[in-house]
């Protein structure tokens, strides 16, 4: 596969993949996190919002390898 096609089929990846993640972090911050103090909030969310990165990194990384 082309450089070109991994990086169109990875970027639909990495949308959809975000996408779904936001929902479930959004379901999980709706359900369980109103209730807790502003401390664990803060932690959660400072999480959630880096935590997508790593699942995506080996997408990344296939995406970049050179062509064969």
């Amino acid at each position: 596969m082309t450089r070109r096609k991994r990086k169109f089929f990875g970027s639909i990846g990495m949308l959809v993949f975000v996408m779904v993640y936001a929902l479930v972090v959004m379901v999980i911050a709706q359900g369980r996190i109103q209730e807790a103090g502003k401390t664990a909030q803060f932690i959660f969310f400072l999480l959630a919002g880096v935590g997508w990165v790593l699942p995506i990194m080996p997408l990344i990384k296939w995406m970049e390898r050179a062509d064969s």
